[in-house]
C-alpha cells in the first residue's frame, strides 16, 4: 500500500501543478483549456471553501494510520499538506490567498492568450 500511497502523492502534486500552471500549456495546445479550466476551478473552490480534496482522503486511507511514508512522499507531503508540517499555517486568510493566486495566475495567462490570438486574426486553413 505504501507504493500506491506514494504514487498517489505524486499524482496529486502533478494535479496541483496543473491547476496552477496548466494555463501555460494551453498557450501551446489550446484544446487543453477544456480540461484545465474545470481543474483550476476545482482547485480554487477547494481553497476558497476549505474543502478537503478527495485525493487527500484517498492518500490518507491508502497510507493508513501507522504506515510510514516513502521517500517521494516525504519530499512532497509538506508541499501538499503544509498544515501537517507546520500546524496552523493554513488559516482562512492563507487559503483565500492560495485560491486567489490560482484565479489570478490563470486569468492572466488566459487573458494574455486571448489578446494574442485576437492580434493574429482568424486561423488560416
Amino acid at each position: 500500500m505504501r507504493f500506491a500511497a506514494d504514487a498517489l502523492v505524486v499524482v496529486h502534486f502533478a494535479f496541483v501543478l496543473f491547476v496552477v500552471l496548466g494555463g501555460l500549456l494551453s498557450l501551446r495546445w489550446p484544446r487543453i483549456a477544456w480540461l484545465h479550466l474545470p481543474c483550476a476551478g476545482w482547485g480554487a473552490l477547494v481553497e476558497f471553501a476549505g474543502l478537503r480534496c478527495p485525493l487527500t482522503t484517498w492518500e490518507h486511507a491508502l497510507r493508513g494510520v501507522d504506515a510510514e511514508a516513502g521517500f517521494v512522499a516525504r519530499l512532497l507531503t509538506p508541499l501538499l499538506y503544509p498544515d501537517l508540517a507546520w500546524p496552523g499555517v493554513l488559516s482562512p486568510t492563507v487559503r483565500f490567498a492560495l485560491g486567489s493566486g490560482v484565479v489570478l495566475v490563470n486569468v492572466a495567462v488566459y487573458g494574455w492568450a486571448f489578446t494574442r490570438r485576437r492580434r493574429r486574426g482568424p486561423p488560416k486553413p
